[in-house]
């Protein structure tokens, strides 16, 4: 059995085409199914319908073979226990932090972090050589500066949209992100054969996008 851990949302819709590709197609939408294991074409190949930001741990934990997470999530979860084999050019956006537009930052005192990306921020501020507070938030982190609860946020950006409504401008890149396919160790060794089929199918499918 090979079981591949998605998320719901844009990188699944947009990893469709490339399972599709390796001849692995989703007996049902999981946007209008209730189900967390969805069946496929073939009977010995399952999709885990996860939150994005546990596809690395299912992975990790060999709960998964395969798995399609964004570049930001797996620099947040470090990347143990797997390997990272085919970056996808999927969901593209860039990782970033954020402020109040026309805000300095204060001259007194640290910087105050607001982010669902704790270890990222404090690694990429650490690397400044500047001593932060970092202040863990699950969403709305837009929210952060504006009621004065931090100075600056790490967030993903795609279009800026959101943080120009919201009276934010980027500020310093970060990382770019896509979405990447990682496969357990194990299951690399245990079930090489299957696994290298799927992975040289879709790295096939994204050279021709």
């Amino acid at each position: 059995m090979i079981t591949i851990a998605l998320s719901k949302g844009r990188i699944f819709k947009e990893t469709l085409p490339l399972l599709a590709a390796a001849d692995i197609v989703s007996a049902e939408d999981p946007e209008s199914s209730r189900k967390l294991i969805l069946d496929t074409n073939h009977e010995d190949i399952k999709l885990l319908i996860i939150r994005a930001t546990d596809v690395p741990t299912y992975v990790q934990f060999g709960a998964a073979d395969l798995g399609v997470a964004g570049k930001d999530v797996l620099m947040e979860h470090g990347g143990e226990g797997l390997y990272e084999l085919v970056d996808l050019n999927i969901a593209k956006c860039r990782l970033m932090t954020a402020g109040l537009v026309g805000q300095a930052a204060p001259v007194n005192g640290r910087l105050r972090i607001a982010t669902k990306f704790v270890n990222v921020a404090k690694q990429y501020f650490e690397s400044r050589g500047e001593q932060v507070e970092v202040i863990k938030l699950y969403g709305s982190m837009e929210l952060g500066p504006i009621v004065g609860l931090a100075d600056l946020i790490v967030d993903v950006v795609d279009t800026g949209n959101t943080l120009k409504a919201n009276g934010l401008e980027p500020r310093d890149h970060i990382a770019d992100i896509s979405s990447r396919l990682v496969v357990n160790r194990a299951s690399m060794k245990m079930k090489h054969q299957q696994i290298s089929n799927i992975i040289d199918n879709i790295r096939a499918a994204v050279a021709n996008a």
